[in-house]
């Protein structure tokens, strides 16, 4: 199955994110330049985690707006499957591909941990690889990674199954509503997540929770729904 990696200025997780879907897929994905306009035809689309244009204005706002996320916004809505890590999470956000935005942590300190995550809904095609209220581990490192809505969009998410994943056990690292640790669209194609699956997806990692997530999102287990 084919993927694609966004490089934006400033994101450092590229590596780790090309790596895993190389490990899982078994071919290397295309990587897609920020001034790039067109994306090739892929199974998957990763914006991955980082601090892109050094987080000015506000994290993730100015790659929003890159040449390339318009061509995202368009793979998107023909139900390719797009994932954002971290601060692929907050870009998501700003160029409206999710709803919500990503706050300072309650903490106003950065977070580098390892957090245990709820799996809300084991019916995306993200998620269909785990068990419905499944507990996996996951890494987090971010700074502003604290989730928040207004209370119709809130609503709305729970109602729609929309939240994803949830902060278990205590673990909520950065105070985000509801413990929400990540969201799809409506559509159920574009998930966007502050914990970083990449760097679980190896037994040398110290464990294989992530792995799962990329094996649906690029259809190499059986899907629980349609996109």
């Amino acid at each position: 199955m084919k993927s694609a990696v966004v490089l934006l200025p400033g994101l450092n997780r590229d590596r780790d994110m090309i790596a895993a879907l190389t490990g899982i897929a078994g071919r290397p994905p295309v990587t897609v330049w920020q001034t790039e306009t067109e994306i090739p035809d892929v199974d998957l689309i990763v914006v991955p985690g980082g601090f892109s244009f050094g987080d000015y204005l506000r994290c993730g706002a100015i790659a929003a707006r890159s040449p390339v996320m318009q061509a995202v916004a368009r793979k998107a809505a023909e139900g390719v499957a797009v994932l954002g890590v971290c601060n692929g999470f907050q870009i998501l956000c700003e160029a409206g591909l999710l709803p919500g935005a990503l706050m300072r942590n309650t903490s106003l300190r950065f977070v580098c941990r390892e957090v245990k995550l709820q799996v809300a809904n084991a019916q995306t095609r993200f998620t269909t690889g785990y068990a419905q209220d499944q507990i996996i581990r996951c890494p987090v490192a971010h700074h502003d990674g604290n989730y928040f809505a207004d209370a119709d969009t809130l609503a709305r998410l729970e109602d729609n199954g929309q939240v994803v994943f949830r902060y278990a056990e205590g673990t909520n690292p950065n105070g985000a509503i509801n413990d929400i640790a990540g969201i799809v669209n409506d559509r159920g194609n574009v998930l966007g997540m502050m914990p970083h699956p990449e760097n679980l997806v190896e037994p040398e990692h110290g464990g294989t929770d992530g792995r799962a997530l990329f094996e649906g999102a690029l259809g190499l287990v059986s899907r629980g729904i349609a996109a």
